[in-house]
């Protein structure tokens, strides 16, 4: 019997659980700053609802006023002004990544850890903004 000159034997290893990948510091600043992105598309829907519900009215000013007030509320007020805040951070380091600053692999692993560390500050000056 031949071999069929169209078969190939593939030898390469076979790795779909995506739980067992070790991404470095850079691409996971880069993911979450995606999914920041993302995040923020959607909770633009929340910011229009309340801006138009404190707009059409007195009592919708109130009511807007009433909604924020709430402790849930102002959760996902943080969440969102936190969100913001890494996009703008993570934005800024990918802008001077296409100025050329940051491209070696310890400069790539600083950038990050920059990023992280501002997101970081900017989340507790948000916290304490809200509350």
């Amino acid at each position: 019997m031949t071999p069929d000159k169209f078969t190939v034997k593939d030898t390469r290893p076979v790795n779909l659980d995506i739980t067992t990948f070790k991404f470095p510091l850079p691409a996971i600043t880069s993911i979450l700053h995606r999914i920041s992105g993302v995040a923020l598309f959607i909770a633009t829907a929340i910011l229009l609802y309340l801006l138009q519900l404190s707009l059409s009215s007195e009592q919708g000013f109130s009511e807007a006023v009433a909604i924020m007030d709430g402790t849930l509320m102002k959760i996902v007020l943080w969440a969102i002004t936190t969100g913001l805040f890494y996009h703008l951070i993570a934005g800024v380091k990918h802008l001077l990544m296409d100025l050329g600053w940051g491209e070696t692999k310890q400069g790539a692993q600083l950038g990050a850890q920059i990023t992280l560390g501002l997101a970081v500050l900017a989340a507790a000056l948000a916290g304490a903004w809200i509350w």
